[in-house]
Parts: structure tokens; sequence; C-alpha cells
């Protein structure tokens, strides 16, 4: 599992480079003399990077060596953010996150394949997991230290932490990864398949409406937790840790409980019904969320692990696992505008949370009904998703 906890680390690292930017809005736009709206495209920019450039790469790219191919984007995700920690400009600034956003996406894809590949046999839910507890930690440790850094010694000293983290994953990738065997070259027609397959879309669309559920209501946390429980701005850090915390537990317990149960639509269900739970309640316990923030964070990170084990049993390859990591960035991009748009036209912050309920709910219902047509399926179309993960 030596070079699986490789990849975890370069995970980490993404974990942390995709989140705490939106933390050092303020400081970056009075540092370079511009607006915080203006200087937030940057993580508008490494989204849509990241997005854009995992389903494309994977596919125009299917018949190279996952190694080769993993360490060129690590590689480009490191020196994007070395960019950044130099940018003397907004137009510099965006265009190095673009190219860290791009990096990024192409490194998470390949990635989550390449663990499922190194896995023993039996153990592949584990190994998702690692990758995906990478990144949740990444978010949860990294982001509070980062903008801590950024309080003692600028936003620059937080990028060149996160530049280091990235070369140190670097060298340890190309010094101990194993070699994977390179996948078939797919046509280009089959490539872009994965698009209308209609057994990879709704899975991929659970993806994206779970993210926007989820990822989508954590940016406006702060107002939510001060409309229904009084909690001040300045107080809800505790309350951040226990989300984060959560999202912890929950990414590293899926993959043991998915390698030991072997029914990845069985616990996918669950957890998409965990996270309406949770965001359900958030608004009637008010400063005594804690509980329904843990459930939310553990269900949230979760559901991804099951997410990706079903793409790879469907026969989607990277990139299919390259389509569900965009979901997950623009489900959290649309969510967070569309949960901006709710608060500008006039919804109570206490009330966002059902809001968000409803969207998990909606994926849930899309996922039962994908569940139960491919039940119905004859045998020979539908590949056994609920059978051992190995």
């Amino acid at each position: 599992m030596r070079g699986i906890r490789l990849l975890m680390t370069g995970a980490f690292t993404l974990g942390l480079d995709a989140y705490v930017m939106a933390g050092l809005l303020p400081v970056v736009a009075a540092d370079l003399g511009t607006t915080v709206a203006l200087a937030g495209q940057m993580v508008t920019v490494f989204t849509l990077a990241y997005a854009v450039s995992a389903p494309l790469v994977a596919g125009l790219l299917s018949g190279v060596r996952p190694r080769a191919l993993i360490i060129a984007a690590l590689a480009v995700f490191t020196l994007g953010n070395a960019l950044t920690a130099v940018s003397p400009s907004v137009a510099l600034l965006l265009g190095s996150r673009a190219v860290a956003g791009a990096g990024a996406g192409v490194y998470s894809a390949l990635a989550t394949a390449a663990a499922s590949a190194l896995a023993p046999e039996g153990r592949q839910g584990r190994a998702l997991a690692l990758v995906m507890g990478g990144m949740s930690a990444g978010t949860v440790l990294g982001v509070p230290l980062g903008v801590l850094i950024a309080g003692q010694a600028g936003w620059r000293a937080t990028m060149w932490l996160v530049t280091g983290l990235g070369l140190v994953a670097l060298a340890g990738l190309a010094l101990r990864l194993p070699g994977t065997p390179a996948g078939p070259q797919v046509p280009v027609r089959e490539r872009f398949g994965a698009l209308t397959d209609r057994r990879v879309a709704p899975v991929v669309g659970a993806s994206f409406l779970a993210a926007v559920a989820s990822l989508g209501l954590y940016t406006y946390l702060a107002p939510v937790l001060g409309a229904a429980g009084g909690v001040a701005e300045d107080a809800t850090a505790p309350y951040l840790w226990a989300w984060g915390l959560g999202g912890v537990l929950g990414s590293v317990l899926a993959g043991p409980l998915l390698d030991r149960t072997g029914r990845a639509v069985a616990l996918a269900g669950a957890l998409l019904a965990g996270l309406v739970l949770a965001e359900g309640a958030l608004p009637l316990l008010g400063a005594a969320a804690f509980p329904a923030l843990v459930l939310w964070g553990a269900v949230g990170w979760a559901f991804q692990v099951p997410q990706q084990q079903r793409l790879l049993g469907l026969g989607g390859g990277t990139v299919a696992l390259a389509l569900n990591n965009s979901a997950l960035y623009l489900g959290s991009a649309a969510g967070s505008a569309l949960g901006g748009l709710a608060l500008a036209g006039g919804l109570p912050a206490e009330r966002l949370p059902w809001v968000a309920a409803a969207v998990a709910a909606l994926g849930l219902a899309l996922h039962l009904l994908t569940a139960a047509r491919a039940r119905r399926a004859p045998a020979r179309e539908t590949p056994a998703e609920d059978c051992p993960a190995g």
C-alpha cells in the first residue's frame, strides 16, 4: 500500500490548495489592489480548469502509462502554485490558478484509478478511501494552518507552503510509485461516450447534486449558524472542525465498509439519506449542531468512495472517474453560486440548509431510480455493482 499512501500525500496537497484560497481572498485583494469579487475569480478559474482538464486529458492520453502522467500532472500543479506565489498582478494570478487547476484535475482522476489498480485483491475500497481521505484531511488540517500562516507571514507564504508540499509529494512519487499498465487506446468517440452512457451519467449526476448540497452549503456555514443559533462569525471554528473531522472519518471508514459488504449501491444510498437528514436537522439544532455537522461531513465525503467503485465496476475507467471528479468541483461552484443568489434574493440564511437538503433528496431520488432501473435490466447490461468490490 506504499504507493497508495504516496498518492494520498498528493491528494492532501490538492485538498489544501482547492479550499485554502477562499479564506485568503481579502488579503489577496488588498495586496494586489483589487476587489474581493475579482480576486474570487481565481477560485472559479481553478474550478473550471479542474473540471475541463480531468476528462479531456484522461481521454486523450488513455494509452499512456499512468505513472508518467501522474508525475507530470503533479508537476504542473506544483508549478501553478509557485507561479501563484510570485504573481504580481491579477491577470497572472488567474493564469497561474488555471495551470494549478488543470494539473489538479488530471492528478485527481489518475490517482484514483491508480490507487484501485495498486490495491491488493479485495481492498480497492480502502485504497479509494485513502486517496479521498487525503483530500479531506488537506481541507480539515491544512486550510486552518494555511490561513494562520497567511495571517502571520502573508498569503504568498501560504502558497509557498502548498508548493513545498507538492514538491515533497512529487519527489516521493517519482522515486517510489510503482508502475501500472497503461489502459487501452480509446477511440475519440468512445472517450466522450461516458457523457451519454445511460449507466455512467446518472451516477455522475448524483455526485453533482450531492456536491451542490454538501460543498455548496459549506460555503455559507457561518451565516447559517449565525441565523439559526446565534453563533458569532468569529466563533465558528469549532463547527468547521466538527464538519471537517467528520469528513476525514467518513472518507477513511467508507473504504473498509465497502470492502466488507461489497454493496456500493446500497452504501451510496444510505450516505445520501444521511446527508438529507443532517442538513435538514441543522437549522433545528442551532448552536447545538455539532452532531449534525459531524454526520454531514462524514457522509458528504464518504459518498464518493462507493461512487468511484461503481464507476470502475461499470467499466467507465479513468474517463468516468475524471467526469465524476469534475462533477464534484462543478457542483461545489454551482452550489456556492446558487446559495449566494438565494441569500441575495431574500431567503433567510437559516432556511438554506433545507434547500440543500432538498437538492440532496433529489440526488437520492436519482440514485434510487437508477438502481431500480439497473435491477430490471438484463444481466448482460448490468455489471454487478453490488458484488464484492474486489
